[in-house]
């Protein structure tokens, strides 16, 4: 990018000098006759300065986008972080399973509400009892559910920080390596993008790079 800086000056050049004749009396009552002021010299501006420009250094840049959906992929994702995943998943399989199954008593409590008052002659006492039931089951799911959240959550933070702040680093490393000035991540920017040139996606190569800088250290952990 040019900065241009451009001068402006304008010179007046040239004076107004007019000149008064000097009125002379006559013995007679005729009105002294005053002689016309000379033309004033007019004015010529002078021509402005040359423009001058003057050149400002721009250094090149290089846009790149990464998916970071794509880090927890089992067979092509970095595997150090989805080994931690898969470590976390481990002791809240319990608690998981319990919000599985509750959430199906409450799926089958709802059909069976759907066919009593689809009947021909319904027990609303019966139907009302069903929907007790389903506010109990329902109120139960949504309080463990938010336990659930909260500890898996506070896990997660503790078990990924470490890695997530090692894959940050690996970024730079790898950006300044390959001379990218700007990493995007393209699993944000998904639906704002309309079209994508294949060599601006280095997600490939940059997990590559990582696996290959960090290899597992052990067998990955079994899914839950």
């Amino acid at each position: 990018m040019l900065v241009r800086s451009v001068l402006f000056c304008l010179v007046l050049a040239g004076a107004v000098a007019p000149v008064i004749a000097q009125v002379r009396p006559t013995p007679s009552p005729t009105p002294t006759s005053v002689r016309p002021a000379a033309t004033p010299t007019p004015i010529r501006p002078s021509a402005p300065p040359t423009q001058t420009t003057a050149e400002v250094a721009v250094p090149a840049s290089r846009v790149a986008l990464i998916d970071t959906q794509m880090f927890a992929d089992d067979q092509k994702g970095i595997f150090r972080y989805v080994d931690a995943v898969k470590s976390i998943q481990a002791p809240f399989a319990g608690q998981n399973q319990e919000l599985v199954n509750l959430q199906k008593r409450i799926s089958d409590l709802v059909d069976e509400l759907r066919r009593l008052r689809a009947a021909a002659q319904p027990d609303q006492r019966l139907i009302q009892t069903k929907q007790e039931e389903g506010t109990r089951l329902q109120q139960d799911f949504n309080t463990k559910k938010q336990r659930f959240d909260e500890d898996y959550s506070k896990k997660y933070q503790e078990v990924t920080a470490p890695i997530s702040d090692q894959i940050g680093k690996a970024m730079d490393q790898f950006a300044r390596e390959h001379g990218i000035t700007m990493t995007l991540d393209f699993s944000k920017l998904l639906p704002a993008m309309l079209t994508l040139v294949p060599a601006v996606d280095v997600t490939e190569a940059f997990i590559t790079d990582f696996n290959r800088k960090n290899p597992r250290t052990g067998a990955p952990p079994a899914r839950p």
